[in-house]
C-alpha cells in the first residue's frame, strides 16, 4: 500500500513566483530597442532582414511570456486548491470529532 504523498507548497509558491520573476525580467527588455536601421547596420539590404529577425524574435519572446505567464497561474491555482482541499479535511475532522465527542456510552467500559 502506497504511503500517501505530500505536496510541498512553499516550493510550488517560489516556483511560481520565479517564473513571473524571470518573465517580468524578460518583458523589460524590449528586443525592439536593439539599433536596426540601415544606419545602424551600414547596409540596408541587411538591416531589413535584421529588422524582420527581430519582429520573430520578439514574437517569439511574447509567446515565451504568454507561456511563462500562464504556468506561474497554474502553480499558484495548484497552491490555492491544494490549501483549499487541506483546509476542508481539517474542517471535516474537526465537526466529525466535535459530532462524536460525547454521545453514548463508551463501548470498551463494559
Amino acid at each position: 500500500m502506497a504511503d500517501g504523498f505530500r505536496v510541498d507548497l512553499a516550493a510550488l509558491q517560489q516556483a511560481s513566483q520565479g517564473v513571473d520573476g524571470v518573465v517580468d525580467e524578460v518583458a523589460a527588455q524590449s528586443v525592439g530597442d536593439i539599433p536596426h536601421g540601415s544606419d545602424a547596420i551600414g547596409h540596408a539590404g541587411l538591416a531589413s532582414t535584421f529588422s524582420d529577425f527581430l519582429s520573430r524574435w520578439a514574437r517569439g519572446v511574447d509567446n515565451l511570456a504568454s507561456d511563462g505567464r500562464e504556468i506561474a497561474s497554474r502553480l499558484t491555482a495548484n497552491v490555492n486548491a491544494y490549501t483549499e482541499a487541506e483546509q476542508n479535511v481539517h474542517s471535516n475532522l474537526t465537526t466529525v470529532g466535535g459530532e462524536l465527542e460525547g454521545t453514548g456510552t463508551d463501548p470498551g467500559a463494559h
